[in-house]
């Protein structure tokens, strides 16, 4: 039985779950192209989805009544078909309903997901040439492989440093490449989009953003690995639907990441950290996630058990912000560790990975 629920639109219901159709135990490769062949002669470009015992097809479009109708009278009748249903989320790119193997994502590489469990590490803000080539050499010595700093920077007073801009992608870029790190930045408009991804591999989208859609759909349109924030609200729906948007537009590479929703008390902490998102994420979606503890907590002394946690639960790696001088810096110092606390963490996560059977 496929549910009748759905929103009224000029055409009829419009159905917030796409189709899929499940494919017999066995079904030839000729029935499942003849399915797939039948789908686009709609005007849908189907999803094969390939399973340990039957072939699934998604048709990641929104039907109303009418389309879902037809495409359930002729596919029904197809051999090889075995039933046809919906998926049980609005989400549908980003769903494992749609893709039931990790995404993994590799960059100059670097592999995020899939296994892999990855470390970002460097300032929050791109002051200098001096300040981020140390803070790099710091990242790569000690073992992580993906070099963060921002160019540009949301603040929440206008009257904060609001980062190098153009200047501060040159230095990223120089220093990247100087070092061999991969590199992420922040992208904060749609129109900005071109001109970050000229200089950086994997665009970010900050937790501010997170439902910019014009941004969300430039990000995806790129073609670079999308990094997106949940936002300090945000619903696991609302991320995942974010994610779509991106998805939808083509471009595969989306991570995922965690970094803190509203807290009930910010005496303590920024932000709480809800590391119970990173099982429900991966029960829920085949994206990579990554935990951000410096966010989440706000508190350096926080990050490094944080991000231990984090490994535990299941994540697929961590952002932490590293500042040569924390005392100094211009934006977020109170929860940028050290360059010792940098390294200390680095050793720690390395003990604990290796009696998970996590490699670092």
């Amino acid at each position: 039985m496929t549910s009748r629920k759905g929103r009224k639109g000029d055409r009829g219901v419009i159905f917030a779950s796409p189709m899929i159709i499940v494919m017999q135990i066995g079904a030839a490769q000729e029935e499942i192209d003849l399915v797939a062949d039948a789908i686009r002669s709609r005007g849908y470009e189907p999803l094969v989805l390939p399973g340990q015992d039957r072939v699934a097809i998604g048709v990641p479009a929104s039907l109303n009544n009418d389309q879902r109708t037809d495409l359930e009278a002729v596919l029904g009748a197809m051999d090889g078909v075995s039933k046809i249903t919906q998926t049980s989320h609005p989400y549908k790119l980003a769903s494992r309903e749609f893709n039931r193997t990790d995404t993994s994502i590799e960059v100059k590489g670097v592999k995020i997901g899939g296994g892999s469990f990855v470390v970002m590490g460097g300032p929050c803000s791109v002051e200098s040439y001096e300040q981020f080539h140390k803070a790099a050499t710091i990242v790569k010595s000690s073992g992580a492989t993906i070099l963060r700093g921002g160019a540009f920077k949301p603040r929440t007073s206008p009257y904060s440093f609001q980062g190098l801009a153009e200047e501060g992608l040159k230095i990223l870029k120089s220093v990247g490449d100087e070092t061999g790190l991969v590199t992420i930045s922040e992208v904060m408009s749609g129109d900005m989009v071109s001109l970050v991804a000229e200089y950086v591999d994997i665009l970010q989208i900050g937790a501010r953003s997170m439902q910019n859609f014009p941004l969300l759909i430039e990000a995806g349109k790129s073609g670079k690995p999308v990094f997106l924030k949940r936002g300090p609200a945000a619903q696991i729906d609302d991320f995942l639907l974010a994610a779509e948007y991106v998805l939808n537009q083509g471009n595969p590479h989306v991570i995922l990441c965690e970094r803190g929703i509203i807290p009930l008390d910010r005496t303590y902490t920024r932000n709480t950290l809800d590391l119970s998102a990173v099982p429900v994420l991966k029960e829920h979606t085949h994206l990579p996630v990554i935990v951000d503890p410096s966010h989440g907590t706000g508190v350096a002394k926080y990050v490094t058990p944080m991000a231990k946690a984090a490994m535990v639960v299941g994540a697929d790696g961590i952002m932490v912000e590293m500042h040569p001088d924390p005392k100094s810096a211009l934006s977020d110092g109170s929860q940028a560790l050290t360059p010792d606390q940098f390294l200390k963490m680095m050793s720690e996560m390395r003990t604990l990975g290796a009696a998970l059977g996590i490699v670092l």
